[in-house]
């Protein structure tokens, strides 16, 4: 992009803003604690500048979620910024923000103004001809541990031996630490992690996500059982408004308590850390407000000293983001042999992963080749431009 089409008082300015909401069918059903799908979806966000330069985020947020905030993004968000600097992304976050106040601080208005802010990043990356690592400060690290996530529910008689399969699969593959879905009742997400458990050893790290199956009183002795079981850290025990459940389980439980991707702003997180909800910090950058937003949480959870493990959800655009803030995240609370950020990686099936950029991140192959690991991104910007016949090829309209 370089800067010679720029004026001597700024970047290129902001033309067209699309959105693609992509989606295809799954071979089999998958779900979590809330709801079983069918299809797989990505809501991409592309900034196209006056000279014709796209940069790329993506929104958080499937199937019919994904259709609304199309609209928010296209109708609503749109025509407040275009003609705007895209250089000036504070000056866009906190325009836009406070023109969708009234009508929501959390929720969709601000996972469509995420996928927006996180395009203007990559932007920003290709105007400088840097990394976004580089415009974050730096990288802390040469490389990025990584864990599998998998193991999502299904409505079938076996699914401890699935889950037992699926988690050797994931060891074979060359990770280190996995996470698993549960909510089917105690006795029942017992029986699944321990099946696992059992099928990977002790000496793999283990993960369970519960997406606010429980109530506080269910989730402590579940997480005494966890506790027996050597899990990492129990995620979403409880609805995310549920503050004083989250501080109680702290509270009761020696084992690490996750939360954080359902939270959105950082008035939402000031609120979740200052409370000490929290062990381990999950922000969604695709929702909470795009990487304007996410440095705001990352001061406030490191003011407070507690670890960030990012959340990551949807398309290799969504990875690739995820690449550089942890490249770019500092160590909490800084040592000679600190415990490291690890990307999350969604190893079931997905074409939005695996098959949308010109240039594949190929994380699956790193994973198995490089111990467990990930090399940064390279090139300017996120480093992830998605092939624009893959997008026409998946497209969904309203």
């Amino acid at each position: 992009m370089g800067n010679g089409n720029a004026s001597r008082n700024g970047g290129p300015k902001i033309a067209q803003i699309r959105s693609h909401v992509l989606q295809y069918e799954l071979d089999e059903e998958l779900g979590y604690s809330q709801q079983y799908y069918t299809k797989r979806t990505a809501h991409l966000i592309e900034v196209i500048t006056e000279d014709g330069i796209s940069g790329w985020g993506e929104s958080f947020g499937g199937n019919n979620v994904a259709l609304a905030n199309k609209v928010i993004v296209e109708r609503v968000i749109q025509p407040m910024i275009l003609g705007m600097d895209v250089l000036d992304r504070e000056v866009i976050w906190h325009k836009a923000y406070n023109l969708l106040r009234d009508h929501g601080q959390k929720g969709m208005p601000i996972q469509a103004l995420s996928g927006i802010d996180i395009a203007l990043w990559d932007l920003a990356g290709k105007y400088h001809n840097l990394p976004v690592y580089k415009l974050l400060g730096g990288a802390f690290r040469k490389e990025i541990p990584v864990y599998g996530y998998g193991m999502m529910l299904q409505q079938v008689p076996d699914l401890a031996e699935r889950f037992a399969a699926e988690s050797a699969a994931i060891v074979d593959a060359g990770f280190s630490a996995m996470k698993m879905k549960i909510g089917l009742g105690v006795k029942e997400d017992v029986k699944l992690v321990e099946a696992v458990r059992h099928s990977i050893g002790a000496d793999i790290g283990l993960m369970v996500d519960a997406n606010h199956a429980y109530t506080t009183r269910e989730a402590i002795p579940l997480g005494r059982e966890f506790e027996r079981l050597g899990i990492n850290w129990f995620e979403e025990p409880v609805a995310p408004e549920d503050h004083a459940g989250y501080r109680a389980l702290c509270q009761a439980l020696d084992i690490n308590i996750a939360g954080g991707e359902a939270e959105f702003t950082s008035f939402g997180f000031r609120d979740l850390i200052a409370g000490h909800c929290v062990d381990i910090l999950q922000p969604e950058v695709c929702a909470l407000g795009g990487i304007t937003e996410y440095l705001k949480v990352l001061a406030l959870a490191r003011a407070h000293f507690v670890p960030v493990v990012n959340h990551v959800w949807g398309s290799a655009v969504a990875v690739g983001t995820n690449l550089h803030l942890l490249a770019a995240l500092p160590d909490f609370p800084g040592a000679a042999h600190p415990v490291q950020p690890m990307l999350e990686y969604d190893t079931t099936p997905n074409k939005f992963r695996e098959e949308l950029l010109q240039k594949p991140l190929n994380i699956l192959e790193q994973v198995k080749n490089n111990g467990g690991k990930v090399a940064l991104p390279t090139g300017p910007g996120l480093g992830v431009d998605p092939d624009p016949d893959f997008i026409k090829f998946y497209s969904v309209e309203l």
